[in-house]
């Protein structure tokens, strides 16, 4: 062990195969960055339907929908199949997204034609992915704090954050090479009417392909994910509930060492002996908590800004369609992520998800400024990147660190469930309707984002207790006072 009452090297094994579920999760959501301009553009030529900005922006976040399904169901998931085997359908689901969202014409309909059947095919194949994602947002987190020793149980959640902004990043990437020497078309909206059309001189090649290009190569992470998950134990406090006492014991060996192993599992089978109980055995205020860290890490809008990023840089005067930038921002992010890892078991929970608000609400507040004063450039863009580095800092890890830890072992499941699935109803509020409210004003936009900020940090202050260097047991004891 080295000098540690913890075995790092198997932890981290362990650990960096489940974040590949939270690197899906960034790669999934934020896929749609770089594909949806040419995604808009080829429904725009349907000629049984009109594609308007409401269904773009129902499109651009359908799989959100699948999201608040599979945040729904992750508890009951994670009690019937346990937290490594739901991962395994997870990955599933992220590979069959991922073809399907390629060629949502397999079978059914004529390629490159777009009609309205085809654009509700290319939606269920979306939301499927979506479900995958639910399902791995509540259960890799709650799979790594069942894993991880108390002591560094915070730096290892918040891996999965880092996961998922590499994930974007990864992807931001990927859509900037794909991309390559082409360029996103060009839509033009009638004055008159308000219609849109693609303007003529617009690229045909983003338009037909490149797109599901994007889309497709979410496959290839899927498939090394769900392989690896065949390597991994289940984690002990689940062998523990579902009464495979020795299993338990020898996954706690291994992390832990053979004395506080036998520790662990003394707290565990306290706490797991207890009754079956409710979700509201513990009173309200602990659910009404966690459902309010969802809320607000979504309310705050920082997926606005990660899913519409390349049109957001376009419109604040970045050159090259805004792709560049967001590669830059997802550098920005990935560094900031990291200060949240180091810092996160040092300085304690409550302290970076204030420092956080406070910082993005600077960031949304200067945006607002410079679009109601028409400031274009440098400004504009460095405002939007601050305000993205800051939640990654604080909001982005650290709400997925305390949603895993915070609830009781007894109701953790339900609990975990019902807040994941308020986060992803609110992440599609806020995705689906960032399109019309920003064509409508960006001020207005930013403005609301920053003032939900500014309440998210006196909600911290006042109601989120300070979890950091408890055992999940511990919380028990914290709730029964």
């Amino acid at each position: 062990m080295k000098n540690r009452e913890y075995n790092l090297s198997y932890i981290v094994a362990i650990t960096l195969v489940a974040t590949l579920g939270g690197l899906l999760f960034g790669y999934d959501t934020a896929v749609i960055s770089g594909a949806e301009k040419g995604l808009e553009a080829f429904f725009l030529q349907a000629q049984d339907f009109q594609y308007g900005k409401i269904l773009h922006g129902i499109t651009s976040s359908s799989a959100l929908i699948g999201c608040v399904v599979g945040g729904a169901i992750s508890g009951f998931f994670a009690s019937l199949f346990g937290r490594r085997d739901s991962l395994r359908i997870a990955s599933v689901l992220f590979f069959l997204s991922a073809l399907g969202s390629y060629y949502p014409e397999f079978l059914f309909f004529e390629k490159g034609v777009p009609t309205m059947d085809l654009l509700i095919a290319f939606n269920l194949y979306r939301v499927l992915g979506g479900v995958g994602v639910g399902l791995a947002s509540a259960i890799v987190p709650m799979y790594i704090a069942e894993i991880a020793p108390s002591r560094i149980r915070g730096t290892l959640v918040s891996c999965n954050q880092f996961a998922i902004i590499f994930g974007m990043l990864v992807v931001y990437f990927v859509n900037f090479l794909i991309l390559g020497d082409h360029t996103n078309p060009v839509i033009d909206k009638d004055a008159a009417s308000g219609l849109l059309s693609v303007n003529a001189a617009s690229d045909p090649w983003t338009i037909a392909t490149g797109w599901r290009y994007m889309f497709g190569s979410e496959a290839y992470v899927a498939a090394v994910f769900c392989f690896l998950l065949f390597f991994v134990p289940k984690t002990p406090r689940y062998l523990a509930l579902i009464g495979q006492r020795e299993k338990a014991l020898s996954v706690l060996t291994k992390i832990n060492g053979t004395i506080k192993a036998k520790e662990i599992m003394s707290d565990i089978e306290a706490t797991s002996r207890e009754k079956k109980e409710k979700l509201l055995s513990y009173g309200a205020t602990v659910i009404v908590i966690g459902i309010l860290l969802s809320v607000f890490q979504q309310a705050i809008g920082i997926n606005a800004v990660l899913y519409y990023a390349p049109r957001i840089f376009e419109s604040a005067g970045a050159e090259g369609g805004g792709m560049l930038q967001t590669v830059i921002m997802g550098i920005v992010n990935i560094v900031f992520t990291v200060i949240a890892i180091v810092t996160v078991d040092r300085f304690g929970r409550k302290p970076l998800l204030i420092i956080g608000s406070i910082g993005m609400a600077a960031g949304a507040f200067a945006v607002a400024l410079c679009d109601s004063f028409a400031v274009k450039g440098i400004v504009p863009v460095l405002s939007i990147i601050v305000y993205a580095a800051f939640f990654m800092m604080s909001w982005g890890p650290i709400c997925w660190v305390l949603i895993a830890e915070i609830f009781p072992n007894t109701i953790r499941g339900k609990a975990v469930a019902l807040a994941v699935a308020f986060q992803w109803i609110f992440n599609y509020i806020v995705s689906s309707t960032f399109p019309p409210l920003y064509d409508f004003s960006p001020m207005l936009a930013y403005g609301l984002y920053g003032a939900v900020c500014v309440f998210a940090a006196l909600f911290v202050w006042k109601w989120v207790p300070e979890t950091k260097g408890k055992t999940l047991e511990e919380m028990n004891k914290l709730w029964r006072k």
